[in-house]
């Protein structure tokens, strides 16, 4: 009988710390982990990097957004998990991620396999929670219509922006348990395009903040351009590496890294359509 009562006791005191631990509001809080990938080129990298060097970055340390969010989990109790990653990669695919693009792996050779090795929506969304993505600069280059707008084609026009965009759109509305986030599209600075072409990539970040994005669904908008035209037509030079190079700078990099990561952060939490698009 003492036995039997000892081994109770011991048995007892062993689980106590696994009940309370299974039990804990806090512990089972942290274990919810929001699992974010930003999908990026260059200057989505200068913007991930902030201030840090890229040669820091090489050798592992963290960039400013991966610390803002450090920061962000440590002082509010949350998960969230950021990574990044180019995409499309160089190779085999190629160094392209315009509306084509994007609806070209996502919509038109959707599917549970890799097209020319990059994931589709169906791959990312089974192992991410936000999926946030944007264009390179390029984007602002934009053409004249021609006669018939082409969902299939390459050429940058308005026209065949919306068609691949609308394709995206109801793309993305497959997959409601899924948030994805969107960059307005990137400016150039003044002497790599002209004003036409700036009007146009105005009219269709208009077009796309007005019209295209709507309240109440799983898509979401950060407001990059506006932070780097400011109201106007280009990107800033004091904002850019250079007069002639549209990559945004450190300093600019670093000062808006905290109004990117807030927007992220204000979609998760359920604030997405009722914050500021620019996160301020």
């Amino acid at each position: 009988m003492l036995k039997q009562v000892l081994f109770k006791t011991i048995l007892s005191i062993i689980t106590l710390p696994i009940v309370i631990g299974c039990n804990n509001p806090e512990e089972n809080k942290m274990s919810d982990q929001t699992n974010i990938i930003f999908l990026h080129h260059s200057t989505g990298k200068r913007i991930w990097r902030g201030d840090v060097s890229k040669i820091a970055s090489t050798l592992g340390f963290n960039g400013d957004v991966s610390k803002w969010f450090d920061n962000y989990n440590k002082s509010n109790n949350k998960n969230f998990k950021i990574s990044e990653t180019n995409f499309p990669k160089e190779s085999p695919y190629g160094w392209k991620n315009y509306p084509y693009d994007y609806y070209n792996i996502w919509v038109k050779n959707a599917g549970n396999k890799p097209f020319n090795e990059e994931p589709t929506l169906e791959i990312l969304t089974a192992k991410y929670d936000v999926i946030i993505f944007k264009h390179c600069f390029p984007v602002s280059n934009i053409k004249p219509n021609e006669s018939t707008a082409d969902i299939n084609s390459e050429l940058k026009t308005l026209d065949n922006y919306k068609l691949q965009y609308n394709a995206l759109k109801e793309k993305m509305l497959q997959f409601p348990d899924s948030k994805f986030i969107i960059w307005t599209p990137t400016a150039q600075v003044e002497r790599k395009t002209n004003k036409e072409e700036a009007e146009r990539a105005n009219e269709f970040s208009e077009w796309v903040k007005t019209e295209w994005d709507v309240k109440g669904d799983n898509i979401y908008l950060w407001d990059f351009r506006e932070l780097q035209v400011e109201g106007g037509l280009y990107f800033k030079d004091e904002y850019a590496d250079s007069p002639n190079d549209s990559h945004p700078n450190e300093r600019f990099s670093h000062s808006i890294v905290p109004l990117f990561s807030k927007r992220v952060v204000d979609i998760i939490e359920g604030r997405g359509d009722s914050s500021s698009l620019t996160g301020k």
